[in-house]
């Protein structure tokens, strides 16, 4: 949906700009593009003769990206590619229009300037020195927008997200659709910074004015520990809720998890809540299937036995996924990348074998979590007497939210899924008893009234196809 809108802007723009095809390059390949996530890194105010460089700092920055937590972990995730962009003069413009105290003619951070770049990167943008933009004041007269969507449609219209890299050494950045960085010091912190804005949906945990606070991962007007939506990290790794201060606005009615976070100041690194925002956006973006074996391209020919089933999954660093098999409905192995069954395994007609995969990261508090992200693959063997006669299968992803939790009397679950139209939800008790059960339809909420449940903690259990999905721990209050 987002590449066929991308088209159609440019189609419609057409008439302001030319198809331009310019030279691509990978600098980080873990697998192929259609199964990671591609970021796409654009120069900006670098001549031809300075393409060098731009790689240079665009590795530099890709280096510095996945040293830092949770894309270490999940770095073999990306993939990343460079877009050589020329300019026709190095660096931005510095219209010196900014209300900031340093502008003042006596104290310029750096000359007063107006290069002629492809972007049209400028400091200064909307009053303040240091937001380096692809506008001055948000009249998007000079149609830029139109022009990095043209780039990206003309030569990696599959991206993921695009930042745009600017050829200055003077500090400056922004985020929005395509975040903007210059090359000096603080750049890669910088970039980390505003892709948790234009990736992850992460608000600043600096107040970032009345017009952009909402609610959010990390942002939120509950001030109530037990009900704040990032609950279960309280008093781990110094997460709170904390009220954000500033001179002017409506900062007293918004809180946040961390007072030393990346969001706030860019020396820091990610808080747990942020971190765990940005792995679940990784989750909905990218189930950790790459691949899986037999599959309707790759059969097995040779159906003698043993019979092998294999995943390759992408793997966070260190591993933490974890693989649950089931054959008709029994379980059959647990954290095994290939299974081999035998013609005891199997029963005369029907067979389902299913692998579940999850991601138990300490990263995530899963317990308390809202959603659950869940990949299956699903193979089904026809046996007879003579023989397999086939073996087909069926790869799905899932996401399970329940909430609220703690709950009063009435509980919500959802799920959604690309190609299941219903999954069994049970609850149980610590003991194992099952005290209620339903269906649940894909993409609707339902509800289960627990007012007649005695006080204490539950289990919720989701199935497909009797193949346990997930297992998340409820709290009747």
């Amino acid at each position: 949906m987002k590449y066929a809108f991308l088209l159609l802007l440019v189609l419609l723009n057409f008439q302001l700009m030319q198809a331009q095809v310019f030279t691509t390059e990978t600098i980080k390949d873990s697998g192929e593009n259609s199964k990671r996530l591609n970021l796409v890194i654009l120069s900006e105010g670098y001549q031809p003769n300075e393409f060098t460089k731009f790689k240079t700092d665009a590795v530099n920055y890709t280096n510095n990206m996945f040293t830092e937590s949770p894309f270490k972990e999940y770095s073999n995730y990306f993939n990343v590619h460079i877009i050589y962009v020329p300019s026709n003069e190095s660096g931005a413009d510095h219209p010196g229009e900014s209300f900031d105290p340093e502008e003042t003619p006596d104290a310029l951070i750096s000359p007063i300037t107006n290069v002629d770049t492809y972007f049209n990167a400028t400091y200064d943008s909307y009053g303040a020195h240091r937001r380096l933009f692809y506008e001055i004041d948000g009249d998007y007269a000079n149609q830029t927008e139109v022009k990095i969507n043209s780039v990206l449609a003309d030569n990696f219209p599959t991206y993921d997200q695009a930042l745009i890299l600017v050829n200055s050494d003077v500090y400056g950045a922004s985020g929005g659709e395509f975040p903007m960085s210059y090359t000096g010091y603080w750049g890669p912190k910088t970039v980390i910074h505003e892709l948790g804005h234009s990736m992850f949906d992460l608000k600043d945990e600096y107040y970032p004015g009345d017009f952009f606070a909402a609610e959010a991962i990390n942002m939120t007007k509950e001030s109530d520990e037990s009900l704040v939506k990032w609950k279960n990290w309280i008093n781990t790794n110094n997460v709170g809720v904390y009220q954000y201060t500033c001179d002017t606005g409506n900062c007293e009615e918004w809180y946040k998890p961390h007072q030393n976070c990346i969001m706030e100041a860019i020396h820091q690194t990610f808080c747990p809540v942020c971190t765990e925002g940005i792995i679940e956006k990784i989750h909905e973006l990218l189930p950790p299937i790459n691949s899986f074996s037999p599959d309707n391209e790759n059969v097995i020919d040779d159906n003698t036995f043993p019979l092998e089933f294999e995943l390759n999954l992408i793997k966070p660093i260190p591993n933490t996924l974890e693989s649950t098999w089931v054959l008709n409905n029994a379980p059959f192995a647990t954290n095994k990348d290939l299974v081999a069954i035998t013609e005891n395994d199997l029963t005369i007609g029907s067979n389902t074998l299913t692998a579940v995969i999850v991601d138990n990261t300490a990263l995530l508090k899963i317990d308390n979590h809202e959603t659950t992200h869940v990949s299956t693959v699903t193979w089904t063997i026809q046996h007879s007497t003579l023989g397999i006669e086939s073996i087909e299968n069926n790869n799905t992803t899932f996401a399970i939210s329940m909430f609220p939790n703690p709950v009063l009397n009435v509980v919500n679950l959802k799920f959604e899924s690309d190609n299941t139209e219903y999954i069994t939800v049970e609850i149980v008790t610590i003991e194992g008893r099952k005290i209620k059960s339903e269906i649940l339809n894909n993409s609707i909420i339902s509800t289960i009234n627990l007012s007649d449940l005695p006080s204490g903690v539950y289990l919720t259990n989701f199935y497909s196809s009797n193949a346990l999905l997930a297992t998340k721990r409820l709290v009747r209050q």
